[in-house]
């Protein structure tokens, strides 16, 4: 076999403790696709972590390896990822967790998004002029809402774990304690946003030397007051977050920086455990997360209309089907505008979203020959029913119990803000709402008056952790960060691996497409063949191609056997899937 070489570095192909990484290839994926003759996954038989940083990854395995289950390994990478993976993974942001528990077969969601402040309003983000003022959305004190990411970890674990609090979190303690060594990856992403993370004194402190200078490749970087914060949680639970000493200087901070968040707003945080969001496909039972996440609504959605056609005959990333594809996620984003919100809140209807005879109305909004141009396209008039800077892990243990876990801050390092003496990070996803119905945010997603802002509502977001069923057990568990493309990045995971029959790892690498209705363009990775390119043209699809989408973090498992193949998405070097 013949190997990659120049930009795409070296692939690795895993075995048991190894992972499927390229270093460096963080916008081309179809010249490793095309060159290898089979990207092979990562194999173990008791327990797997696949995770976008290796340190987290391994601390999630040894866990199992103890004893622990899926969700104590699951809730100790959480916490190591806020101290290896600053510019994602968090304490001081929100998301959404799947636990599925093989013994009753049943699957659980929970939703620990943020909350806004209670003196949050509908027009706060708004000039004078009317028109939304994205600086004060994304990287002021009013970006932040209330962050999830504690309480949501500890009612996970008390609810479906095994393992003692403090014990989950000391591995993330020590990391922060003692240090680790800085990556190439994350040197050079604290060095991309040095405008922002020098703007607060109590971050530059921890992310820049003494001289101003970035931490380099090789040294190691110590979080001495995250420890202290951790040391908090561990010893006295949410308490130690929510309440207190520290839950006093967030608010500080962010009211400081022109935010809303008071003593008050972190004490009333709420976790949230809701029915998740269910569908079939070619004989699958796909199982993600609800309102007031959009991704598993509009995965459902899609697959439900694509199931109408032969996608496995007409070929994984044809052009025939990548204009099916988009067409569809056209139509699936135009209804995201309108109808998805915090369910706490407005009537999303989901039902008639993720029906079968709503996919085959999709379906006759469709022609094979020509795509329709955004303009011609509106949200469906529909009765109610009932980012890039993001992270997910996948954790199966040897029972069959699996955990799908996406979390974030929103943009890279969040709004850039640390409250002094925390260490905590914290997040713009207040930017998530809609600012101004019918504008868009920051990933250009167009929101209207269900994502509108309210005190205590919940951002509406695209987060999609998933676990797809083969007659009643675990057989896929996947997600990835992305931003508005993280929707149609699980989406084709899911595609590559029952359409095209795909292994974990190929699936992971394939190059990807996505259209979100607005703006009007198809944007693809590098490696469609230029022939591709054409047809889709010929059909009237704006082509952008742009750098790569998602970081994918999936886990395979055989339901026969019970062993698990995993893979960690090549386009980003420091992640990685390791077995026990």
């Amino acid at each position: 076999m013949t190997f990659p070489s120049g930009r795409f570095g070296a692939l690795f192909l895993g075995l048991a403790g190894a992972s499927v990484a390229v270093s460096g290839a963080l916008a081309d994926t179809g010249a490793i696709f095309d060159t290898l003759d089979r990207i092979h996954p990562v194999w173990a038989q008791n327990g797997m972590v696949s995770a976008q940083e290796h340190l987290a990854a391994a601390i999630g395995r040894d866990i199992m390896a103890k004893g622990g289950n899926a969700v104590d390994a699951g809730v100790a990478v959480a916490f190591a990822l806020a101290v290896t993976l600053p510019r994602a993974g968090n304490i001081g942001g929100g998301g959404f967790m799947l636990v599925h528990d093989a013994k009753t077969g049943q699957t659980h969601a929970i939703d620990y998004r943020e909350m806004a402040p209670a003196g949050a309003s509908r027009d706060m983000f708004l000039n004078e002029a009317g028109e939304p003022d994205s600086d004060k959305s994304l990287y002021s004190g009013a970006s932040s809402g209330v962050p999830g990411t504690v309480a949501g970890m500890k009612l996970a674990l008390d609810k479906y774990g095994t393992m003692e609090w403090a014990d989950v979190i000391a591995p993330a303690i020590k990391l922060a304690e003692e240090g680790f060594t800085v990556t190439p990856e994350l040197a050079d992403s604290i060095e991309a946003e040095r405008q922002y993370l020098t703007k607060y004194p109590a971050t530059t402190r921890i992310f820049f030397k003494e001289d101003g200078t970035v931490w380099k490749p090789g040294e190691t970087l110590v979080q001495a007051d995250l420890a202290k914060t951790l040391k908090k949680i561990a010893a006295e639970g949410p308490d130690g977050f929510y309440k207190g000493e520290v839950a006093e200087a967030i608010s500080k901070a962010v009211q400081a920086d022109g935010g809303l968040i008071t003593p008050e707003d972190m004490a009333a945080y709420k976790v949230m455990e809701r029915e998740p969001v269910k569908g079939t496909y070619r004989g699958y039972d796909i199982v993600s997360m609800p309102p007031p996440s959009s991704g598993g609504v509009h995965l459902i959605q899609i697959l439900n209309a694509l199931e109408g056609y032969p996608i496995g005959a007409l070929g994984q990333n044809s052009a025939e089907t990548i204009h099916l594809m988009a067409e569809t996620m056209k139509l699936a984003y135009a209804d995201r505008s309108e109808y998805l919100g915090d369910p706490d809140f407005v009537d999303v209807p989901v039902a008639a979203l993720t029906s079968k005879e709503y996919a085959a109305d999709m379906r006759d909004k469709i022609s094979a020959d020509f795509a329709r141009p955004a303009a011609q396209i509106a949200p469906a008039d529909l009765a109610p029913y009932e980012s890039d800077q993001t992270t997910h892990f996948s954790v199966v243990d040897k029972d069959g119990n699996a955990v799908s876990n996406t979390y974030t801050i929103n943009f890279n390092y969040g709004s850039g803000l640390v409250a002094d003496g925390t260490g905590v990070l914290m997040n713009n996803e207040m930017d998530d709402f809609s600012a101004k119905p019918g504008t868009p945010n920051g990933f250009g997603l167009i929101g209207g008056d269900a994502n509108a802002i309210q005190a205590g509502k919940r951002p509406l977001s695209s987060m999609t952790p998933t676990i797809v069923l083969k007659d009643g057990k675990v057989w896929l568990v996947t997600g990835s960060p992305g931003g508005a493309r993280i929707i149609t990045t699980v989406l084709q995971v899911v595609m590559n691996m029952i359409d095209h029959g795909m292994n974990v790892a190929e699936a992971s690498t394939a190059p990807r497409v996505h259209h979100q209705w607005l703006p009007d363009e198809l944007r693809v990775e590098e490696g469609l063949s230029l022939d591709t390119i054409r047809l889709l043209q010929a059909k009237g699809h704006s082509i952008a191609l742009k750098d790569a989408m998602g970081s994918t973090q999936s886990i395979m498992r055989d339901p026969a056997t019970g062993a698990l193949y995993g893979a960690s998405d090549p386009r980003r070097p420091d992640a990685a899937t390791l077995g026990y």
